[in-house]
């Protein structure tokens, strides 16, 4: 069976969404290019930006329509993201919320992509 080795997302630039994501995750962008960046998530997991101008066969559909969740390892973490998340101007469409899958908040990228931060219920 294939291993899952690659998010992709389709961006409107990918240099300037590189540079986005690479301050917030504290990433660093090991290959750039006008078309496409990518930067490592963990060990064997990359996040690549593809721009939605070039890439093939041509993509059809809106960003926002999809999440990119990250674990984390309690309440008190999802709270101290949030808050670093709004102070650099972040759009929060969620803000901290107790769900029944655990405590969440939901963000946009500059491309609209949703990005949700959470704990599950049964961590800590």
């Amino acid at each position: 069976m294939p291993e899952f080795s690659f998010l992709i997302l389709y961006v409107d630039n990918p240099p300037t969404s590189a540079a986005f994501y690479a301050d917030l995750l504290g990433r660093p962008v090991i290959e750039q290019s006008p078309t496409f960046a990518m930067l490592p998530l963990r060990e064997g997991v990359m996040l690549g930006l593809w721009s939605r101008h070039t890439v093939e066969p041509a993509a059809s559909g809106a960003a926002g329509f999809s999440e990119v969740a990250f674990t984390v390892t309690d309440a008190a973490e999802v709270e101290r993201i949030h808050d670093d998340w709004k102070a650099r101007g972040l759009t929060i469409l969620q803000a901290p919320t107790r769900m029944d899958f655990g405590t969440t908040f939901v963000a946009r990228d500059p491309d609209g992509h949703r990005l949700r931060v959470f704990v599950p219920q049964d961590a800590g």
